[in-house]
């Protein structure tokens, strides 16, 4: 690590799902860490708790004696804090680089990667370490630290900080983030078209990847999804030992699989014809059966029991915002998940359709206008699930609305592949229509990465 010498390291945007992992590692290692952000989060509670100093709001001050900056993407250069540190030639490391240089600490670095799934199987791999140092491991322990991009109730927040030199780790593909990491192990669930403000094409998504997996060493290991057929191309590819997983032609693949009255599914592991055990997830959808696979087979090369991987998958809880329980109201379930891709999208409605309901009601909130663009106003099927999409207004995110896409074009596209579909401007309005359109029985899924997840509760 290149951490060492500095007194005191100040986080710009530590309220980040990624930003506040990182600075509760380094504290655990002794350094002193303070940072700021915009607004309060779970996240920023969180570390308040740690008795980790944080400011809300951006000011020059803020850096108080800093002596290193980290920053997040999302803090450009012209945010007040990092104009003051360039003034005062305090060093400033983008978060990815510093958490590439953290992972230098550690033996062993597990990246979980792919365009979908990969906070869902860090955090399992995140409890079977749990699991494995709690007694189920036997004689085996896997004291790993782990970062995760999401909050995670079991970990009260997205780390578990560990006293082993195992390191896992969500490896981001966005602006090729990930490529700063230097794995021993690296998982790739899927890659898809996504993130197309950055990325020219497919083909520029695709090659990304490839540098990731060419960052193994020579006895690294290279697990993949052999469903996705360019992350088995990749395999194919690949110079390193790799091992794959998937519904079938795979090296590890579900076997006699059963699904309870919640659509939760059961099944076993099956390798090279045998099978190692039985897992009863508590999960729904059959993505979540592949991300509890992929999982074991990343525990199972960090050479943790079986009996500890069963019992940790067969307690996990999905983290906040994946297929999350909102609440009920006139006897209409609401449930909010993070999908905010056609691919995410199309799993999530699909595991949404075996819970027992009515009619099935999405609210699609697009989470920024190019995206919209991109990905939603073409002619993809990802939607039919639904027997109706409500579509508000787009979240902005970080960018200005041009007039050049409008939640009306999305509406329009999916007329357009036959699912039926309306636009909403307001979350008060969708609720009054809610409240006079939904029968008892109906389940509401909404669906997005904006502020959806609190917009959410107004429906309630």
């Amino acid at each position: 690590m290149r951490f060492e010498g500095h007194k005191l390291i100040h986080l710009i945007g530590i309220g980040g799902c990624s930003m506040n992992g990182l600075a509760q590692i380094l504290c655990a290692k002794g350094y002193a860490v303070q940072g700021s952000d915009r607004a309060e989060s779970p996240f920023t509670q969180r570390l308040n708790e740690l008795n980790i100093p944080v400011v809300i709001g951006h000011d020059p001050k803020n850096l108080g004696d800093a002596d290193l900056v980290i920053y997040s993407a999302a803090i450009k250069p012209d945010n007040c804090e990092r104009q003051e540190a360039e003034k005062r030639g305090i060093p400033q490391i983008e978060r990815s680089v510093a958490l590439g240089m953290l992972s230098e600490g550690y033996s062993q670095v597990v990246g979980i990667a792919g365009c979908h799934g990969k906070t869902t199987i860090t955090s399992m791999v995140a409890l079977i370490c749990e699991h494995c140092d709690s007694g189920d491991g036997g004689a085996h322990r896997m004291d790993a630290t782990v970062h995760v991009g999401g909050n995670v109730d079991f970990l009260n927040g997205g780390v578990r900080i560990g006293a082993h030199d195992v390191f896992i780790t969500e490896a981001c593909e966005y602006v090729e983030s990930f490529l700063t990491l230097r794995p021993t192990i690296a998982l790739i669930n899927n890659i898809d078209d996504d993130h197309l403000d950055y990325y020219r094409d497919i083909d520029h998504i695709v090659d990304a990847f490839r540098k990731y997996v060419n960052l193994l060493p020579e006895n690294g290991l290279f697990i993949g999804c052999s469903d996705d057929e360019r992350v088995k191309k990749l395999m194919a590819e690949a110079s390193v030992k790799t091992m794959s997983y998937g519904i079938s032609d795979a090296d590890y693949t579900p076997g006699n699989v059963t699904r309870d009255e919640f659509g939760n599914p059961s099944f076993d592991v099956m390798h090279e014809g045998k099978s190692l055990g039985r897992i009863e997830l508590s999960v729904i959808g059959d993505y979540n059966m592949l991300n509890a696979l992929a999982a074991t087979v990343v525990a199972l090369s960090l050479n943790a029991p079986f009996e500890a991987i069963k019992r940790a998958l067969g307690e996990y809880k999905l983290t906040q915002r994946r297929f999350e329980f909102m609440g009920e109201r006139n006897d209409i379930r609401v449930y909010h998940d993070y999908a905010h891709h056609p691919g995410e999208i199309k799993a999530a409605l699909d595991a949404a359709k075996n819970v027992p309901h009515n009619r099935l009601i999405c609210v699609f909130q697009c989470n920024s206008y190019s995206r919209a663009k991109t990905l939603f106003c073409g002619d993809r099927h990802y939607m039919n699930s639904a027997d109706l999409v409500l579509v508000p207004d787009i979240y902005p995110g970080r960018e200005v609305d041009t007039g050049e896409v409008h939640a009306r074009d999305m509406v329009d596209a999916l007329e357009r592949t036959g699912v039926n579909a309306m636009y909403i401007p307001t979350f008060e309005e969708i609720r009054a229509f809610l409240d006079s359109y939904t029968q008892p029985g109906d389940v509401v899924i909404t669906l997005g990465s904006g502020d959806v997840y609190f917009q959410t509760k107004k429906l309630l």
